[in-house]
């Protein structure tokens, strides 16, 4: 990989302009979930021991260019205090005379949080002048913020190319893991896509296909697959019109020998609500007044056997309707033995996306994972085979 990393860097009295993403849920003031600001604790704590500054550079929701005092990073501070043990002090600006103030004022040991970047409309233009202002309140450039990588933005791709750059710890380990999953992973290759649409995951199955040895799919788009088969999905959320498109990905599979794995069994159900009276029938058996909602035992059978034969697995969406029991039994079983052969070291095992995270916590398997991604765009993105901007200016 192209891109340098924090070790490669000379940070001793240095100014580190360090992009994060702490775009975090906030209520009353209050951080609720400070997740997002524990992962790039690594990287602001290493720049410290390093002898460097850390000014933090962030957006938060989408005020469009406007200053939106709801809108603003200065509530974090707490939340960041605590998860860095140390002093943050927070600056009304990202750019100008308050942000160069700050920057001049800041002590040894102490975090400096600048003001959203998006109360600039220069920042989601990329804005080479704005760029421009804010490399003038550092020394360094370091982006810890994957999850934004996927938008070229001033403070993710211009900035990157005005100062010598690197990745943080919490970027480096996004990157290092999907170069495993994808780059040059240990074969076989299998990838679980799941989801309502197959309409959103177009790019990533047409990628997935020539890049894994099995493709394993779930979800609402296991039905526009089986539709296109010719079979009966009765009720189910199925895109019918995406029914060309998905034997035209089929096709694609099996000319670069890429396996499809589709639900041999399924649970199926009149009404979609929590303890449904559900029965299991053949994929082919769905009766017409009925909806398809999870996978069934013998299909997860296939897939737990398809796991034990893989060395790298890539992970994004649930095999069935799991946000509701029984309808969940698919997804929890499939990763838990995932997660299982992972603790033993017996498989590289990558997830991302949102549906994908949540149906891993509820699983109980997410800790057990080799990596999980809380990206979402980003990591679908470098999944679908594209260039990434805030990664590609790092190079």
């Amino acid at each position: 990989m192209a891109w340098k990393t924090l070790d490669q860097m000379d940070l001793d009295g240095k100014r580190v302009l360090t992009r994060v993403d702490i775009n975090v849920p906030v209520e009353n003031g209050r951080v609720t979930d400070a997740t997002r600001i524990e992962r790039i604790v690594p990287t602001v704590k290493d720049i410290l021991s390093k002898g460097g500054m850390p000014i933090l550079l962030a957006h938060f929701g989408r005020p469009k260019g406007e200053v939106v005092p709801e809108m603003s990073l200065e509530p974090l501070v707490p939340a960041l205090e605590d998860a860095f043990g140390t002093r943050v002090v927070f600056a009304a600006d990202c750019r100008g005379s308050a942000a160069a103030a700050a920057v001049g004022a800041l002590q040894p040991g102490e975090v400096l949080l600048l003001e959203n970047t998006r109360f600039h409309p220069g920042e989601e233009k990329n804005d080479a002048g704005l760029a421009k202002e804010m490399a003038a309140l550092g020394d360094v450039y370091c982006n810890d913020a994957f999850s934004a990588a996927h938008r070229a933005h001033a403070s993710t791709e211009a900035l990157a190319r005005e100062l010598p750059a690197c990745a943080g710890r919490l970027m480096e380990a996004e990157l290092s893991a999907l170069e495993k999953a994808l780059g040059d992973p240990e074969r076989p290759v299998c990838a679980v896509v799941g989801g309502a649409k197959v309409s959103t995951k177009l790019d990533l199955l047409s990628n997935l296909v020539e890049r894994v040895d099995t493709l394993v799919i779930g979800g609402g788009m296991a039905n526009t697959f089986l539709a296109a088969q010719g079979l009966d999905v009765g009720k189910s959320l199925c895109e019918h019109d995406m029914a060309e498109t998905a034997r035209e990905i089929a096709k694609k599979a099996a000319d670069t020998g890429c396996e499809i794995l589709l639900p041999r069994d399924v649970v199926v159900a009149r009404k979609f609500e929590a303890g449904a009276e559900h029965e299991i029938v053949k994929a082919e058996d769905c009766p017409s007044d009925a909806m398809i909602l999870d996978a069934g035992p013998d299909s997860v059978a296939h897939v737990q056997d398809v796991l034990d034969r893989s060395r790298t697995l890539i992970w994004n969406g649930p095999l069935g309707a799991f946000e509701i029991a029984p309808f969940d039994a698919a997804t929890n079983a499939a990763a838990a033995h995932a997660a299982e052969l992972s603790k033993a070291g017996k498989i590289v095992s990558v997830a991302g996306g949102g549906d994908t995270v949540a149906a891993l916590n509820k699983a109980g398997a997410a800790d057990h994972f080799t990596y999980v991604s809380t990206a979402g765009g980003a990591f679908l993105e470098w999944m679908e085979g594209k260039t990434l901007p805030g990664v590609a200016a790092l190079g």
